[in-house]
């Protein structure tokens, strides 16, 4: 689908990749919906714009509650013909093991990255079905194929996402509604910030991971290509693109490969 004189509706549009999208997405000539449960973030975005500022529309709501993500739905096709979703909006779990997590991170991990990803689609899709073409756009994570040591759970609700995508993808084949599933790698974001949490420290003495982190404007460019091309899988950065081959071929050294990789980030 051409982006240009598209109206998309972008989740988690406040900050990080989804600030990037939206940007993105007006320089190609579309109309964005930005909704984000930060309404002071989405008044700094559109202050930012502006001769672009006509270009967008905002809205507030909690992804995580369904009733709101209804009402979200009605308010916006009152006011504009949607002809793509990029959910991207996302948290991360505290950097610990499943053992030490709390049940109340893991209903907010579950809630926010899975389930608000699954009402968007379903308040959205009766319309979108309704569009001369269209499009979804779910955001996973490296995570979502590859167990990360320390975001199990965050892991389990990115496969989640994964999987209800590719499912979405092989139920709307005969529609005009094309699916897309993206795989971020390490990115440069204050998701960590936005969930909530400190900044990871390295334990003392230990090798801090080299991850190349990618520019969140990089890794909207390559989502808004992969729309563009009908892809069904967008693999961000070449962490993401290398581990996906690697995990294939060989998933017993991927996964200790990472956990090797992360151990400094966990507490002993």
């Amino acid at each position: 689908m051409i982006i240009k004189n598209k109206t998309i509706l972008i989740t988690g549009a406040g900050s990080g990749i989804g600030k990037a999208l939206v940007l993105a997405c007006l320089a190609k000539g579309a109309k964005v919906v930005a909704v984000d449960i930060h309404e002071d973030t989405l008044q700094e975005l559109k202050e930012a714009l502006g001769d672009k500022r006509e270009q967008i529309s905002t809205y507030v709501a909690d992804i995580s509650d369904k009733v709101a993500v209804e009402k979200l739905a009605k308010d916006v096709v009152e006011n504009e013909d949607i002809d793509a979703i990029i959910n991207n909006a996302g948290i991360i779990q505290p950097f610990v093991r499943v053992n030490d997590l709390d049940y109340d991170a893991i209903d907010r991990v579950m809630k926010i990255n899975f389930f608000g990803t699954l009402y968007m689609v379903k308040a959205f899709l009766p319309y979108l079905l309704k569009r001369p073409e269209a499009h979804i756009v779910n955001v996973s994570s490296m995570g979502g194929f590859l167990p990360v040591p320390g975001q199990s759970v965050y892991g389990a609700s990115k496969a989640a996402v994964k999987l209800l995508t590719e499912g979405l993808y092989a139920e709307l084949k005969d529609t005009n509604v094309r699916v897309s599933v993206v795989f971020p790698g390490a990115t440069q974001t204050n998701i960590t910030k936005n969930s909530g949490l400190k900044e990871m420290k390295v334990e003392d003495g230990a090798k801090k991971p080299s991850f190349q982190m990618l520019p969140a404007s990089e890794a909207a460019r390559l989502i808004i290509l992969g729309v563009e091309k009908n892809k069904m899988q967008i693999f961000l950065g070449k962490d993401s693109n290398m581990m996906n081959i690697l995990y294939r071929l060989n998933p017993v050294f991927a996964t200790n490969l990472i956990a090797k990789q992360m151990k400094s980030l966990l507490p002993k």
